[in-house]
């Protein structure tokens, strides 16, 4: 069958179902990562576009047709409020800010708090792109907002770098490439949805006023690996809980310990250091330069003179660097699967604690390090 069937641990970013001209093709959740099920193979008719579209179908990365030597920079949100209330320097807000305000909508990623997931959604309007602040480390469900983009409107598009290879492949097929910009970023890697909802459970409930932080800045923009909820009341916030890599926080601790990173994550990531399909890719700008900063600097890498313009153009401090100066603190291989993701993927699927499944997984990882040495 030529379609999508023929892959069980793809990056599962959605764009086979957007294709597909007869929308026989679903994205679901399996053991904890969002997959394509060709859910009535016998309506196939084997066009073959869910494989073309396919970045994990392909060996190489897609090339941005009006690609350009690469350029990097060392930038920050003029805007403190801003700088403050994003992960790193707030780069990738003002970029989706200065499109929308130039007549694009913006495809991002928001937290449905309901249903406890990230979502790609579609603003239209600066308002509707706040909800899209912060990171979150979490896989996204990708089919509601690539399915709302169309032929007529700008857009510009932000996601994993497997997601966005994708995309650009979807948009040079549909020859709708000059209405598109496309945003990625540096990626750690992607844990499974069966952690982060083991995680809540050891959270306090979350209501409506209430917002998830995954990159909390209270205690400066070095120590800010830290999950929060605040809860908004009137011109004045509340934290509800505050919980940090530095001070053992268990996602951290399974995240950054690459214990249940999806399968694609650890044997075909081949967007490390500076492969992308994307116009702009940002990221933090950890290493020396800015290690005394607390605030927040982004590490920006310009691939296309689309994204030369716009980074030029928006309203942040920009300042010219060599791509290692960007690099130096990102992770430049893809992560290794160690021996603790085959007991994570086994535990997560029971009713185990997370606090045992991380204390276990962390002593595997103690005996790993020492056998090796």
């Amino acid at each position: 069958m030529k379609n999508i069937s023929i892959f069980h641990n793809c990056y599962g970013c959605g764009t086979c179902a957007i294709i597909c001209p007869i929308k026989i093709i679903e994205i679901k959740e399996y053991g904890g990562f969002y997959h394509p099920k060709v859910v009535n193979p016998s309506k196939c008719i084997e066009c073959g576009l869910c494989l073309a579209v396919c970045s994990y179908n392909q060996k190489n990365v897609t090339k941005p047709s009006e690609a350009i030597n690469i350029k990097a920079y060392s930038a920050w949100s003029e805007n403190n409020e801003t700088r403050q209330k994003c992960s790193s320097g707030g780069v990738g807000y003002e970029i989706g800010r200065y499109l929308i305000n130039n007549g694009y909508k913006a495809c991002a990623v928001r937290y449905n708090k309901g249903n406890s997931i990230a979502e790609h959604y579609i603003a239209s309007n600066e308002c509707e792109y706040r909800e899209s602040i912060g990171s979150k480390y979490i896989p996204s469900f990708t089919y509601l907002g690539f399915s709302n983009i169309n032929r007529k409107d700008k857009f510009l598009i932000s996601g994993t770098p497997c997601q966005i290879d994708s995309i650009r492949r979807y948009i040079q097929k549909k020859h709708i490439e000059d209405n598109f910009v496309l945003l990625d970023f540096f990626c750690h890697g992607v844990p499974s949805m069966k952690m982060w909802r083991k995680y809540l459970k050891t959270l306090p409930d979350i209501n409506e006023n209430d917002s998830i932080v995954w990159r909390d800045k209270r205690n400066g923009w070095h120590d800010s690996w830290a999950i929060s909820i605040k809860c908004e009341q009137g011109q004045s916030t509340k934290y509800k809980y505050y919980s940090s890599k530095s001070g053992g926080d268990i996602f951290y601790q399974m995240f950054l310990g690459h214990h249940c990173f999806a399968k694609a994550c650890y044997e075909d990531c081949k967007y490390k250091q500076l492969a992308s399909a994307a116009d702009i890719r940002i990221g933090d700008l950890w290493g020396d330069k800015y290690k005394d900063d607390k605030s927040g600097v982004s590490g920006v890498i310009v691939f296309t003179s689309k994204g030369e313009k716009i980074i030029n153009q928006i309203n942040m401090h920009c300042e010219h660097e060599i791509p290692q100066t960007i690099l130096a603190g990102q992770m430049l291989q893809c992560a290794s699967k160690p021996i603790s993701y085959y007991w994570c993927k086994l535990a997560l699927a029971t009713p185990l604690n997370l606090k045992i499944i991380a204390y276990i997984a962390k002593g595997l990882a103690f005996l790993e390090r020492k056998i090796k040495l």
